[in-house]
């Protein structure tokens, strides 16, 4: 990898196996726009090893990593070898080459980490797929895309199911509530959809990633500010859309309590102002799945900010238009 790869040669590595070797984020804020969960860097400590820089003392920090016996204080920090949190869920929640090392672990029945490596030419640019051909023929190796990934675990696994489906009406207009449980931590997401349409047609989208209790439970009391009256004025204007509420932090038998209270009585809960907070792009694959579940397969973006393409799309059967 070091010879050949060049690049920055990292440990995908489940939280907990990062959570028993006390390996904590390298920075508080994570700013990097993909948000790569770097650890601080470590060293394995003796054991032969020496500067921690070569490719024999990061091989043995490598195995020490995925080692049962390897406590905290066997690592020195900073160091050589940067272990990477990966998100619970892999691709089907993020969709990075993190997740994706996780995932082929464990389908191989293996422990929870990997090893990667971004590969450059010899002139220091990224290698693209012309160039990685080439790389796999050289050393024998198999190539495979995240979205090959994404494909083969939509159709083996999923981290949604679905709770409820109804029809209710809001002050735009009639529209369709359906919520979903996530597999892997119960968490409740929601999608609010209006009208039918067609395989293959693009459909207004917006996917949100929220305080759930300040948007969709405003929407329902009838008192949702102005930012989501210009998308439903979007959607209703389309004839058609949907939007999908990913939520991050409010409790799942919460928003199931609140939300029958508000359709079964139209109670009109006093509910703060919307935190407007921006869509999440490490929890985009739950929002796929649930894009996919409500038969949309050609997105058009509701978005403050244009057109984002993602990484492991098409893995979901989904494209922007």
């Amino acid at each position: 990898m070091a010879k050949y790869g060049r690049g920055l040669i990292c440990v995908p590595m489940s939280e907990k196996l990062c959570n028993k070797l006390d390996l904590k984020k390298m920075v508080p804020n994570n700013t990097d726009p993909f948000e790569t969960a770097f650890t601080v860097s470590v060293d394995l400590k003796g054991n032969g090893v020496t500067s921690g820089i070569s490719a024999a003392d990061r091989a043995k920090t490598v195995l020490a990593l995925v080692d049962n016996k390897t406590k905290p204080g066997d690592l020195t920090r900073p160091g050589h070898v940067f272990p990477l949190i990966a998100r619970e869920g892999g691709v089907l929640r993020r969709t990075g080459h993190t997740e994706a090392s996780i995932d082929f672990s464990r389908l191989a029945g293996l422990k929870s980490a990997g090893v990667l490596c971004e590969i450059m030419n010899d002139d220091g640019t990224m290698s693209r797929l012309p160039e990685l051909i080439k790389v796999a023929k050289k050393f024998n190796l198999k190539i495979v895309s995240i979205e090959d990934l994404i494909a083969y675990r939509m159709k083996n696994d999923s981290l949604i199911s679905k709770i409820f489906d109804e029809n209710i009406s809001t002050e735009h207009g009639g529209y369709r509530l359906r919520g979903y449980r996530q597999t892997n931590n119960n968490q409740i997401h929601l999608a609010l959809t209006l009208s039918e349409w067609k395989p293959d047609e693009p459909v207004l989208t917006r996917i949100n990633s929220s305080v759930v209790e300040n948007d969709i439970l405003k929407i329902l009391a009838g008192n949702n500010d102005k930012n989501y009256s210009k998308i439903f004025e979007k959607i209703n204007e389309a004839g058609k859309g949907a939007i999908i509420f990913i939520n991050q932090n409010i409790e799942p038998e919460n928003i199931l309590d609140r939300i029958n209270k508000l359709k079964d009585s139209n109670n009109k809960l006093k509910i703060n102002n919307s935190l407007n907070q921006k869509e999440d792009l490490k929890d985009f694959g739950i929002g796929a799945q649930i894009i996919h579940d409500i038969s949309i397969s050609k997105i058009k973006i509701l978005s403050n900010s244009g057109k984002k393409p993602r990484v492991g799309l098409s893995g979901y059967g989904l494209s922007i238009d």
